[in-house]
């Protein structure tokens, strides 16, 4: 079983990789084996509504000079998708919400593919205004029909500085939980 994260924080070692790294030792820990994608930073452009996907159905998205279509190809492969952003304006980044809708309408259009998978959101944020990234990150696997792991808080981390999660201890346990729920129910599904 695999669980691919996709990083939306242009930071490669920022509070959001931090938060992605506690629940990947839980998973680890449950044998799970885990894959980290780098997409903040990366110029993705948005959906441009062309409905190619729909037509050509081939699981690809027709933009392709960005990595969006190595993405959906590893959401396709993995057991397992956690989407993690930081904060930003209450939102996720906007190269996290390129993907979000583009993996979306390309899942749609071919199957539903991403139907039962698990699905996680992490955030990170300064001190408010996560909610909505979580939410705009459920959102998407609601939608798809994929299955998302509780944990005993919301899954998000408080830090400004680089590190700075490292130090919010409510965090670090809610993401060692949904780590650990994530490979309950993958198991359970397997």
């Amino acid at each position: 079983m695999k669980v691919v994260a996709f990083n939306g924080s242009p930071r490669k070692d920022g509070n959001t990789v931090c938060l992605i790294k506690h629940v990947f030792e839980a998973l680890n820990a449950e044998g799970i084996e885990t894959e980290m994608v780098q997409v903040g930073g990366n110029l993705i452009h948005g959906c441009t509504a062309c409905y190619q996907c729909r037509e050509k159905k081939d699981c690809r998205c027709v933009i392709k000079n960005d990595i969006v279509n190595g993405c959906i190809e590893k959401m396709r492969q993995a057991d397992g998708i956690i989407l993690a952003s930081p904060t930003y304006f209450a939102d996720v980044t906007p190269e996290l919400k390129a993907l979000i809708d583009r993996a979306g309408f390309v899942s749609m259009a071919n199957g539903r593919f991403l139907k039962r998978k698990v699905g996680a959101a992490v955030i990170a944020v300064r001190r408010g205004g996560a909610i909505h990234p979580f939410d705009t990150i459920n959102h998407l696997f609601l939608i798809s029909e994929m299955i998302i792991p509780g944990s005993c808080y919301w899954n998000m981390g408080l830090g400004r500085e680089k590190g700075e999660v490292e130090n919010d201890e409510e965090g670090i346990r809610t993401m060692k939980v949904l780590g650990e729920n994530m490979a309950w129910l993958l198991k359970k599904l397997k």
